[in-house]
């Protein structure tokens, strides 16, 4: 409940526009120091979460053991974790292709699900809560990879979900 009401107190500050990106390159120690804040922190912890319950508990650990044995006693970057959850996953997930899309992006989607029939469509806009006229910039080009889970009347809740990557700014 706790670790909730931190998320939902970053996602407001994410909403904004005046926001920041979870990874960006820095040119001092004051942007480094500014880099390190609690949105980085919660935001970087729910994505983290957010892949392991994509990718599933199992390959997520395998992961993690990997990235923490080729990097043991030395120095990584971002790009080497995502580059250890590919090793795992084994080509069938590009991994570091959709975790950038979420840390080099300030702010959240916002996923719009319609149903006609039996056709679903889903589509992607960058969420603001409010705009801030002397920090407004054009996010048109925003695009997140976000892993959709979801189930079916045909399946019981705990063995059928069903994962759906979009990678678009809208898909079926």
């Amino acid at each position: 409940e706790d670790f909730l009401t931190l998320i939902f107190k970053a996602m407001m500050k994410d909403a904004l526009n005046s926001s920041h990106p979870v990874s960006s390159a820095v040119q001092s120690s004051e942007q480094i120091e500014e880099m390190f804040d609690a949105l980085s922190y919660i935001k970087g912890a729910s994505l983290l979460l957010m892949l392991k319950h994509y990718l599933t508990k199992d390959v997520f650990q395998a992961g993690i053991e990997v990235y923490l044995r080729d990097h043991n006693y030395g120095t990584a970057q971002s790009d080497d974790l995502w580059d250890s959850m590919n090793e795992i996953t084994n080509g069938t997930l590009d991994v570091k292709k959709m975790m950038k899309t979420w840390i080099v992006h300030k702010g959240f989607p916002l996923v719009t699900v319609v149903r006609k029939g039996k056709i679903i469509s889903v589509q992607q806009e960058k969420f603001l809560y409010r705009v801030e006229p002397e920090n407004w910039t054009s996010d048109a080009s925003y695009l997140w990879h976000i892993p959709l889970t979801y189930i079916t009347n045909r399946c019981n809740f705990t063995h059928c979900t069903n994962a759906y990557l979009l990678d678009q700014k809208s898909g079926m």
